[in-house]
């Protein structure tokens, strides 16, 4: 069919909000990969007043149908806290997003694109960043590399003909975010093991496990070292405590005390680990719906996971100690000590390290120094406007 009978229109009332959630299911009906969404998460994420990314953050969603049909979506989103940070850091002044694209055609991803575009740029904006799904801390980036296997949780998958949907409106690559994977049954290289044990014989240096019953407090101190830690990074937009208090009502179920890992240097908290089992092996079967049965299903897994695979999503140190050796040596201990738990407790065999911006070189460094190798590669986007 031409394209001429395209029809792009602003997300308005629940059907359209319905359809907007639905056409993933649609379009990755026959991707073995594809991880279905739990349904109420996504609407709970799409929702002001329920998602306090909107506490500094404004978006508009779009359909595109064609003859009826929806055949694609898209976000245009301003994150005012994003537009604070420094240029150089990748966000700044005048810098839009797009995000949760989706589109069943060259054609229909093309005119959704543009109509996100113009969106931004009325609203002042210069510069697009994307895809950011909606947030730099959620989904950000496209699937670029390593369709051919699933995401854990927490991370995007997409049509491989996106990239060159993208491309071909005029976006060049400005960042690279890998996952790296590893077979954890098998023991690190003797220089690590090394470093691990020399770590363990100096009365400076206390690897523990959080402690689920101070829950906001071990939050806090985390989030305390993730934001000195990542302060510099590239994308960087800090987490709000209203964030922060979501974030962890949300995860609480899969936060698992001997996944989660402080170091502490002469009493102090200085770096963290965070592990999460991945919970989308659980929730694949149930096709995004949790009821009738899937939460008995869900909650019985929880109580007690299995998982194939670990993911860690977030690990810092604080930036004093980033470029000494001590950075490494507290990185490699975390990584032994959570290792050897997820083989003995949940009868694990895999690890993912990610994301990782490709310019980080320490983390990189580690990752590499324990013998994983990239599986995904996600590609961040810009065009000015």
């Amino acid at each position: 069919m031409a394209h001429t009978d395209l029809v792009i229109t602003p997300v308005s009332g629940k059907a359209d909000f319905k359809a907007f959630i639905d056409l993933p299911w649609r379009l990755y009906a026959n991707d073995p990969n594809w991880v279905p969404p739990l349904k109420a998460e996504v609407k709970e994420l799409l929702t002001p007043g329920k998602n306090p990314f909107f506490g500094h953050a404004e978006a508009q969603y779009f359909l595109a149908r064609r003859g009826g049909t929806v055949v694609g979506r898209i976000s245009a989103h301003i994150d005012h806290l994003a537009l604070e940070q420094p240029v150089a850091q990748g966000m700044g002044p005048g810098t839009g997003n797009f995000g949760l694209f989706e589109a069943e055609d060259a054609g229909t991803g093309k005119a959704l694109i543009a109509t996100a575009e113009d969106w931004l740029r009325a609203k002042g904006m210069t510069r697009v960043l994307g895809p950011i799904s909606l947030s730099i801390w959620e989904e950000p980036g496209l699937l670029i590399a390593g369709h051919d296997h699933p995401p854990t949780v927490m991370m995007g998958h997409n049509s491989p003909a996106y990239q060159a949907m993208i491309e071909g409106a005029g976006y060049v690559p400005v960042k690279q975010l890998k996952t790296y994977e590893l077979d954890i049954t098998r023991d690190f290289p003797p220089l690590i093991q090394r470093i691990i044990k020399s770590g363990e014989n100096n009365d400076r240096i206390r690897i523990r496990r959080v402690d689920k019953s101070k829950f906001d407090a071990e939050a806090a101190i985390i989030l305390a070292i993730l934001n000195d830690a990542w302060g510099n990074n590239w994308g960087f937009v800090p987490i709000t405590d209203a964030e922060i208090a979501h974030t962890g009502k949300k995860l609480k179920p899969i936060v698992f005390e001997d996944l989660i890992m402080v170091a502490e240097l002469d009493g102090e908290p200085v770096a963290f680990m965070m592990t999460l089992p991945d919970l989308n092996e659980a929730t694949k079967s149930l096709n995004g719906a949790l009821f009738p049965f899937g939460w008995i299903k869900l909650l019985r897994w929880l109580r007690k996971p299995q998982a194939r695979t670990m993911r860690v999503p977030l690990m810092g140190v604080v930036q004093r100690l980033q470029s000494s050796r001590m950075a490494g040596q507290l990185a490699f201990m975390m990584i032994e000590t959570i290792r050897r738990q997820a083989i003995a407790d949940y009868g694990s065999t895999r690890g993912e390290i990610g994301w990782v911006l490709d310019d980080n070189q320490g983390m990189n460094g580690i990752a590499e120094a324990i013998n994983s190798t990239v599986n995904k590669i996600y590609q961040i986007y810009e065009k000015p406007l």
